[in-house]
């Protein structure tokens, strides 16, 4: 008992760096406008934004794969630097360019690296954790990712609201206090060797084994399975129930990341009891059932629900994924956790893009797009059931 409370600050400074990432990934994005307007950088442009962040995003995720030995502890605090720098960045570095665009992804740039750090690291460090129920406390550190997307999309609308979208920098720097006072716990908290008594694998050894790529594609499938709907809830609801902007935002990304967090947190508190599997394949068939609503369904306030209910499918998706891999390779050590946040960054960026490349073939039919995705959920369990064959009939190899 003692050890896991030794650890408790271990796990505050990692649900922090979960939500540190959820702010780097959704705040630029609410300042679209605000950066059209005051800096006349063209709506066309401004798409830079987001490809930049996940381009670099995975690019960081690669480069900690082909290293074997990290420092953890220094790492995962340049990545709450990283994170800070960037965000505070925001407010005076565009300035100081002819063309603020190009301050602007500079930022986007260093927080990304740190976004990335903390996506392949946090997982191992709680994964090395004195912690019962690992895949129960995978699915719960999670969830704050999601906590953390609610929070900055509802606190920055409420900001805006009440002092205007003119003081966004302000905000900004407000924002990047999270990962400034997390710097402090990741210097002071436990952190476990990642991988005890045995060497850890390399990429290579780890590409070399054919049921690692069956665990990677299923990641592929659980990344584009969240984010095809993630990131074209805004839009959907825009169309298809009539609101503005602002209400999109809150009733589409900020609902559906609240019912993706309840999701974790269900299993976070109850998973212990459940064989996560089996538990992850009923969430496939659910997600695909939710897609067909969304995608199908002629009522728009049905279909609406649909991209709700499949909120609530897909947040066992990620951090299950990682479970089941991490618990069949246990020596994969830090090129495991960076293939598999590699193999969920991909995914959620192909399922976004075969929504978007779908829908403006269908004429600019959001539901024809969701209903392309629904393929994600489907690959998801198929990858369920092959792994379990392979792991029933013979060992890895």
């Amino acid at each position: 008992m003692n050890q896991i409370k030794d650890h408790k600050k271990t796990k505050l400074a990692c649900y922090l760096g979960f939500v540190t990432q959820a702010i780097v990934a959704n705040f630029t994005p609410l300042l679209f406008i605000a950066f059209h307007r005051e800096y006349g950088i063209p709506i066309a442009s401004l798409a830079l934004i987001p490809a930049v962040f996940y381009v670099v995003q995975l690019v960081t995720d690669f480069l900690c794969a082909k290293f074997k030995n990290i420092d953890y502890r220094k790492s995962i605090i340049v990545s709450e630097v990283t994170a800070a720098l960037g965000l505070a960045g925001l407010a005076f570095v565009p300035a100081l360019f002819s063309n603020p665009l190009v301050g602007i992804l500079i930022c986007v740039c260093v927080y990304a690296v740190g976004s990335g750090l903390i996506e392949v690291l946090c997982s191992p460090i709680i994964e090395a954790s004195p912690f019962p129920n690992k895949e129960s406390m995978m699915s719960l550190l999670h969830s704050f990712y999601c906590w953390g997307a609610v929070g900055v999309i509802v606190g920055s609308t409420l900001f805006f609201t009440l002092f205007g979208v003119d003081n966004w920098r302000i905000l900004a720097c407000l924002w990047a206090l999270i990962p400034l006072y997390n710097i402090i716990n990741f210097a002071t908290c436990p952190i476990e060797p990642i991988v005890q008594d045995a060497e850890s694998m390399s990429m290579s050894q780890l590409l070399g084994k054919r049921m690692f790529w069956i665990f990677l594609l299923l990641m592929v499938a659980a990344g584009a399975s969240e984010s095809s709907m993630a990131q074209w809830t805004s839009a959907f609801a825009e169309a298809s129930l009539g609101v503005d902007k602002a209400i999109g935002d809150l009733a589409g990304p900020c609902g559906f990341a609240f019912c993706m967090g309840l999701g974790r947190l269900w299993y976070g508190k109850k998973g212990q009891r459940l064989d996560l599997s089996a538990y992850m394949k009923a969430a496939g068939v659910l997600c695909f059932v939710a897609y067909l609503t969304a995608s199908l369904s002629p009522i728009p306030l049905i279909a609406f629900a649909g991209c709700m209910m499949s909120g609530l499918a897909v947040g066992i998706m990620w951090p299950g994924s990682i479970s089941l891999t991490s618990a069949r390779m246990p020596t994969g050590g830090t090129a495991l956790f960076a293939l598999l946040a590699l193999a969920g960054d991909v995914g959620g960026t192909l399922g976004p893009s075969l929504v978007g490349l779908c829908t403006k073939s269908s004429e600019n039919d959001i539901q024809s797009g969701l209903l392309a995705a629904s393929v994600f959920p489907v690959l998801l369990v198929i990858c369920l059931l092959c792994l379990r064959r392979k792991m029933t009939n013979t060992e890895a190899d």
